[in-house]
């Protein structure tokens, strides 16, 4: 962090804080809304209108975030998120608790950060030389990956002790915090003139066809995340049948942020030259976590394979991020990862509800082993494609991207 600039310090602290902060909302909405008299059926409804406005934002928010200053969509999308926080804890606070209004808060906090997300990966590229953006990509996952181990904790503790109102008030006063720091960051970069919204997304989509190893990733992480979803609800349900319980699946949750520090951190100092390549190497150790569940399907080893396979996860997160910044125009960079967020929402949805149907008909062992064959096929399959496996990391700006703002690193 010492050898960053300015701007990218204030971004991680704006991002770590508001990161922390979703932690404390987590926990805060399932405790307020079964306290106020809802159940499971009631959080299912507010996490579904989430996801559908998500859904419906990503692409837009992609556009806007490269027609404008990625921070000025950062800034705007955070003050709508602090005033959704806060217009729950009113909801829960005075006891008037009405399911369509969370509802809609939550939809509305959702759709924003749809546009916070795309300004967010396009903002990075801006606080940073093009030789650093790796070292930058892992702080950030880092960071990320630490919050979110560290938020749910506190938040538990915070709800706990003062009311799930007080969790979103931290949540409220994260937002607050981020817009500061985003509109404190000098970063600026040139735009081109505005098109037609359908011929901007259209262009956006076109960067991806037009690159062999981008299509196949995009496509490949779409399958991945079917596979994934399903994973991700059989494993809670056997955390708690075979492993231990609530206890168990703390552990693992645990084992899983740890592995999520360990792979950040080896991608700070493992710097390959076919760093893309190395990624979907690494997201090879996935599929070693499923297969734990199923054999030895004990809780020691499962807490191990989850240490093994997020830290895969990790470090191909930032060797994934990398390769976009390092070979996407930084004009279209927004757009290009709002359709790659796009697919991932599409899939996991899509995944958990397959989840039930199939382990009740071919029951969790045998689901999770194809799943798990599913994850290594998607892993494996990019590598046959000659630009994932020969994509070299770039020690220039791409064309159209900006030159770093600030000069002290």
């Amino acid at each position: 962090m010492k050898q960053m600039s300015r701007d990218f310090r204030l971004l991680a602290a704006g991002q770590g804080l508001s990161w922390l902060g979703n932690g404390f909302q987590t926990v805060a909405l399932a405790v307020a809304i079964l306290l106020a008299g809802g159940g499971a059926g009631d959080l299912g409804l507010v996490m579904a209108a989430s996801v559908v406005a998500m859904l419906c934002g990503t692409l837009f928010g992609g556009v806007w975030a490269d027609r404008m200053q990625p921070q000025r969509v950062m800034v705007l999308s955070d003050v709508v998120r602090a005033v959704a926080a806060t217009g729950i804890a009113l909801v829960f606070g005075t006891g008037h608790y009405a399911l369509p209004l969370v509802m809609a808060f939550a939809a509305i906090s959702a759709g924003a950060g749809a546009f916070f997300g795309p300004a967010f990966t396009s903002l990075k590229p801006m606080l940073v030389p093009a030789d650093r953006r790796q070292s930058a990509n892992a702080t950030l996952s880092l960071l990320q990956t630490t919050c979110a181990v560290i938020g749910p904790a506190l938040g538990g503790l915070v709800v706990a002790r003062f009311g799930a109102t007080t969790g979103f008030a931290v949540n409220a006063f994260s937002f607050a915090v981020s817009t500061v720091t985003a509109l404190l960051i000098r970063a600026r970069v040139t735009r081109p003139p505005r098109q037609g919204m359908l011929r901007e997304l259209g262009a956006g989509w076109l960067e991806i066809r037009r690159r062999d190893w981008l299509l196949v990733g995009v496509l490949a992480a779409t399958v991945y995340h079917i596979a994934n979803g399903v994973v991700l609800v059989l494993i809670q349900v056997l955390a708690i049948e075979r492993l231990g319980g609530a206890s168990a699946a703390g552990l693992v949750a645990a084992a899983e942020g740890l592995g999520g520090v360990v792979g950040a951190a080896v991608g700070m100092r493992f710097k390959p030259r076919r760093l893309l390549r190395a990624g979907w190497l690494t997201l090879m150790l996935m599929p070693v976590w499923v297969l734990v569940y199923v054999w030895p399907g004990v809780l020691t080893a499962v807490a191990a394979g989850a240490v093994v396979g997020y830290a895969g996860l990790a470090f191909f997160s930032v060797a994934w991020e990398t390769a976009l910044q390092d070979h996407i125009p930084h004009d279209r960079l927004a757009r290009v990862a709002s359709w790659d967020m796009l697919t991932s929402f599409l899939a996991m949805p899509l995944g958990n509800a397959l989840a039930g149907p199939l382990a009740s008909a071919f029951g969790y062992d045998p689901v999770l082993v194809v799943c798990a064959i599913v994850l290594l096929g998607a892993s494996v399959t990019p590598l046959a494609v000659a630009g994932s496996r020969r994509l070299t990391r770039s020690t220039v700006e791409t064309a159209a991207a900006p030159e770093p703002a600030t000069a002290s690193v």
